[in-house]
Parts: C-alpha cells; sequence; structure tokens
C-alpha cells in the first residue's frame, strides 16, 4: 500500500469472538485501508504496537469482560507518547450506560454491538483521515 494509505491498528478488549475481529480487519482492507491486527489486549501493547507501526487510527472491539479503565489507559498512554493525533474509536459490547463515560476518556466514536460493517466503513471514509505526524 501506498504512502497515501490509512493505517487502522485493530485490537481487542475482553474475551472471545475471535471472527469478528478478523471480519472486520477483512473488511477494512477491502475497503482500501492497511489494517495491522494485533492480539494483545494489554493498553501498554497496543500503544506500542499504534507506535511502532506508526498508525493513523486504532478501532478498538470491546467484547465481554472489556473494561473501560483498559480503554482509559490507552488514551492515557497515546497522549504520554505524544500520540494524541491518533484518534480512537472503539465499539461492541459495552453497557449503554459506560459509553459516555468512554467518550469522555477521549474515544472519538463508539459504535453498539449490531452496527454494520458498512455502517462503520462509511463512518470511516468520512471521518479517518492521514496522519501528518508521522513526519517528526
Amino acid at each position: 500500500m501506498g504512502a497515501d494509505t490509512i493505517r487502522i491498528l485493530m485490537a481487542k478488549l475482553g474475551d472471545g469472538y475471535e471472527a469478528a475481529v478478523g471480519r472486520l480487519s477483512f473488511a477494512f482492507r477491502e475497503a482500501g485501508y492497511e489494517v495491522v491486527h494485533v492480539e494483545n489486549q494489554r493498553p501498554e501493547a497496543i500503544v506500542a504496537s499504534a507506535l511502532q507501526e506508526a498508525v493513523d487510527h486504532i478501532g478498538i472491539t470491546t467484547l465481554p469482560g472489556a473494561r473501560i479503565e483498559d480503554i482509559a489507559r490507552i488514551m492515557e498512554l497515546l497522549k504520554k507518547e505524544d500520540m494524541s493525533y491518533v484518534k480512537v474509536t472503539a465499539g461492541g459490547f459495552l453497557d449503554y450506560n459506560d459509553i459516555d463515560k468512554v467518550k469522555e476518556a477521549g474515544v472519538v466514536e463508539f459504535f453498539p454491538k449490531g452496527t454494520s460493517i458498512a455502517e462503520l466503513i462509511s463512518w470511516a471514509q468520512d471521518n479517518i483521515k492521514l496522519t501528518d505526524d508521522w513526519s517528526k
């Protein structure tokens, strides 16, 4: 993929549903994005991968057992690494009452379970932009 291709890191928090994350990664690749998929669920490892892979965006799938504290930690670590320009979206299993907390932590959008892949890609095409901060 070229230098003008948006790079998205796909990560998950929580347990199970490996196939769903794989389907998302495949769909975004088919839509023209470069996708880096990481298995590790620790916030530190997710941010380290984002830094190493020079991604433009992080998409987090929240599965049963996902903790809001882990999402907040990812946002803290991005700031600490001077990577606040890397925006984060999340989606999946999360109590409806926790969605505002996730957004307060800095997640730009949360997509509840049942959001279609077409809706996700449409949102991405309208909202995810190339990051120019990697030239630092």
